[in-house]
């Protein structure tokens, strides 16, 4: 007889392929950003070419109410222009140069909107993303995941914020998942087991505070522990030494490198 309960049994979300233990999952942070201009379609590219598992950017809103891709919510530090984004219509934005100050041979490179960004995510099945909200309001978080569902890749998708206040409007909307950090990291976070932790898929710990045991205090906390950034080899085997699920990386090259000999170890 057929099983009723596992025939209509709904799929799992992509990202709980992120609970698998036996991997260790690599995302490239803004792409590839220690050799290409961050938040950069070129970066973006260069990272998917290297077959990351998961790409990390970051949204802002401009005053005419498009997404676009950048880090700060000014321009000033990775473009040829200054002003907050909030205040530049898109054409405004489009009009910056986003690469020159990465080198000469980015000359030309442009912010990107998150429509174009998405268009090349839908190229990629595979492709898991970490979405980070840096205009914080809900009405960012709104024409998001209004953009995300359109191009039909919501469930590959773990949004972060170090506005607890955000994440937890994205769990209690829309039931996504989330990731940040707490402390100093992370405005308005709210402690206790029933607190803003409750609220996470994951959480994204940095060098310099990752150790074996917060490592092990968010795991009993069913919160997956990442690392951030593990740039170089030394780093790398630390964030895999204290068993961080996955590392965001700024140069992906090192982790690359450790991340294919173990891979390989195991095939032979």
């Amino acid at each position: 007889m057929f099983d009723l309960k596992k025939l209509f049994k709904k799929p799992p979300i992509f990202t709980d392929v992120l609970k698998d233990r036996s991997k260790v999952f690599l995302a490239g942070h803004r792409g590839w950003c220690s050799d290409y201009p961050e938040n950069t379609m070129v970066s973006f590219r260069a990272a998917l070419e290297q077959d990351v598992d998961m790409i990390e950017f970051d949204l802002n809103l401009t005053k005419d109410k498009h997404l676009v891709v950048i880090h700060d919510n000014t321009v000033d530090r990775t473009t040829d222009g200054t002003g907050y984004i909030r205040d530049m219509t898109l054409e405004e934005v489009k009009a910056l140069d986003a690469g020159v100050k990465k080198g000469e041979q980015f000359r030309g490179e442009r912010i990107p909107t998150f429509e174009e960004l998405c268009g090349l995510i839908s190229e990629h099945p595979g492709l898991m993303c970490n979405v980070e909200i840096k205009e914080r309001t809900f009405e960012t978080v709104d024409l998001t995941v209004e953009m995300i569902k359109r191009f039909g890749f919501l469930d590959r998708c773990v949004f972060a914020c170090f506005d607890a206040k955000i994440v937890e409007y994205i769990y209690d909307a829309y039931k996504l998942r989330t990731q940040g950090f707490h402390g100093s990291h992370m405005d308005n976070f709210t402690p206790g087991r029933r607190g803003t932790y409750s609220k996470m898929f994951a959480v994204g710990i940095p060098m310099s505070e990752l150790t074996p045991e917060r490592v092990y205090e968010f795991e009993k906390l069913g919160i997956l522990p990442w690392s951030y950034c593990p740039d170089t080899e030394r780093e790398v085997i630390l964030s895999n030494v204290c068993g961080a699920r996955l590392m965001t990386c700024n140069d992906i090259a090192p982790a690359l490198k450790i991340l294919r000999a173990a891979a390989n170890e195991k095939t032979e």
